[in-house]
């Protein structure tokens, strides 16, 4: 009977379809065990074809793809040590979220996902089916139990592993980040050791995927849920793990443990990090924005510069006569900072043009909010022909509270490929500005100290397409409006918790109003870094034809 184990875990950062590549990671990482001594290397859930690769796994021609990569695979690592990953799998009729176990050249075990997430970012019980609770398989002479994913946060699956001789708890994951996620898995970690009395090892993995990010933060806890080991957020890893026999049955030696930093410089490297990979992965290496002047496009400006690196990132600024002189300096100055190629393109000419074209049309009427919008739409154009000529991803730079009203032209200031701070307060993007200032950190591509001037901070917020325009003018003051958005949004409450919250009830209403009659433009709008547990797009689904209203 063995008396260690070797477990060599990999949280690394696969990409959707990139069955090829997926695989040759995951045999770089299964070499490193081998060097190491492991008797297994441990890959996370849905490794070979990327997570969360949503309907993908339905497509049959796929699953059969990511099954072949997989046999091939465990052929190519017979000559050391077993090797577990994740992988959709087709047994007779079903389709699985499966973790595979290869020893010997061949896959000798399968174990099925049990319970199947069907909420938030989740549609697991749209593509797979829910496989029956088994036991746990053996490498060498030690058994080992595997709930995936989901399948731990719940007592029946660890349970059951324990109860049929599983010596300690191997979980793969594809877990997103959400604010303070890794306390409640911590949380429901420390529930199944302490259930089953069994070592648990969190194998998570990292990278981004569309609007998802998977922040890695693997961890390995003893019985009595004494933390052992615990490995960065965001990045890329591969650690050993250690397991003895005791009297009192196995013990995880304890390994590196890396202190997870703030919330706020969480969020920064999420969409840090989203942005990088969201560009990588779809081929683009350079993106631009337009550079208004204002803390918005400045914040998008920074986090692109540390994502990409200054030479990849173009700021534009499409100056109207309603744009203060501040807003040039502004913008220019934080565009030099950063060291980012930097444009100017009036667009005086152009608006006079399409002012001309409708004039005939337009007789009579006084101007309104059209010839706002003209000015945006404007904007978008141009940036989507230096989008095309030059090859370059368009950024999109409305944060939530905009989103949230709809207080952006859709087809204007709306149009572009991705965005960044889709999931970030007006609040939030003034304490994050201020953060990003004051710290530097190695995975930042970017310049170190004061990237974005202090004015753009510190003046009153403005889309600037008319005279002494402000903010403020259509909306309530952003503390008050992100505040009722928190209520609404984030914890679906309702108006009667507004005012409950403290909040005027006409202001409440006047939100909430404008929330339901702007959905038809979050329908259409640029994915972007999901932060909380109630980012626009798959965590929360409503229909653009409502009607109805809170009363309360």
């Amino acid at each position: 009977m063995a008396d260690s184990f070797r477990l060599t875990i990999a949280q690394l950062n696969p990409t959707v379809g990139d069955l090829a590549g997926n695989a040759a990671k995951a045999k770089d990482a299964w070499e490193k065990g081998r060097e190491a001594g492991a008797q297994l290397v441990a890959l996370p859930e849905m490794f070979i074809a990327g997570y969360n690769a949503q309907d993908l796994p339905m497509k049959h021609a796929f699953t059969l793809d990511c099954m072949e990569v997989a046999r091939k695979l465990a052929e190519d690592c017979a000559d050391g040590p077993a090797l577990a990953i994740g992988c959709p799998w087709i047994e007779g009729t079903e389709l699985y979220n499966a973790y595979l176990i290869c020893r010997d050249g061949r896959i000798v075990t399968h174990v099925f996902k049990h319970h199947l997430p069907n909420y938030g970012v989740f549609d697991e019980v749209r593509v797979f089916d829910s496989g029956a609770i088994g036991g746990p398989y053996a490498v060498g002479n030690v058994r080992i139990g595997s709930p995936i994913c989901e399948d731990a946060w719940y007592e029946d699956v660890a349970e059951t592993h324990a109860e049929t001789g599983a010596e300690f708890l191997l979980v793969p994951n594809g877990s997103p980040y959400r604010r303070n996620k890794h306390e409640t898995r911590l949380n429901k970690m420390v529930a199944r050791v302490v259930e089953t009395g069994l070592p648990l090892i969190y194998l998570n993995m990292v990278g981004g995927q569309d609007d998802q990010i998977f922040d890695g933060g693997s961890f390995v806890l003893n019985p009595g849920g004494q933390a052992a080991l615990q490995l960065p957020v965001f990045e890329e890893d591969i650690a050993h793990v250690d397991l003895v026999r005791t009297a009192d049955g196995w013990r995880a030696e304890d390994g590196e443990f890396v202190q997870h930093p703030s919330e706020m410089e969480q969020d920064y490297h999420a969409m840090v990090l989203a942005l990088r990979d969201y560009c990588r992965k779809t081929g683009f290496g350079k993106v631009l924005l337009g550079m208004s002047g204002g803390i918005d496009s400045a914040l998008v400006a920074t986090i692109a510069t540390d994502a990409l690196g200054a030479e990849n990132v173009r700021c534009v600024m499409l100056p109207s006569e309603y744009t203060s002189e501040h807003s040039l300096e502004d913008a220019k100055a934080c565009a030099t900072n950063l060291g980012c190629h930097y444009d100017f393109v009036p667009i005086a000419e152009g608006r006079a043009a399409i002012t001309n074209t409708l004039a005939p049309l337009f007789e009579g009427r006084p101007a309104d909010l059209t010839e706002e919008n003209i000015q945006s739409r404007l904007r978008g154009l141009l940036l989507m022909a230096l989008s095309n000529k030059f090859g370059e991803m368009l950024l999109t730079t409305g944060n939530k509270s905009e989103v949230s009203v709809g207080y952006a032209t859709i087809y204007g200031d709306m149009a572009g490929g991705y965005n960044p701070i889709k999931d970030l307060y007006k609040t939030r993007v003034f304490a994050i500005c201020r953060w990003r200032n004051e710290n530097q950190r190695p995975w930042m591509m970017g310049p170190g100290g004061e990237v974005i001037p202090e004015r753009i901070i510190t003046k009153p917020p403005s889309a600037e397409l008319r005279e002494d325009q402000k903010d403020s003018d259509s909306l309530p003051d952003y503390p008050v409006l992100d505040g009722i958005l928190e209520i609404l949004v984030d914890r679906d409450g309702s108006i009667a918790d507004c005012i409950a919250a403290g909040y005027d009830r006409a202001d409440a209403k006047k939100v909430e109003h404008l929330l339901y009659i702007s959905e038809y433009k979050r329908f259409q709008s640029a994915p972007g870094a999901r932060l909380s547990q109630k980012a626009f797009w798959l965590d929360r689904r409503y229909p653009i034809a409502n009607r109805w209203r809170d009363e309360g």
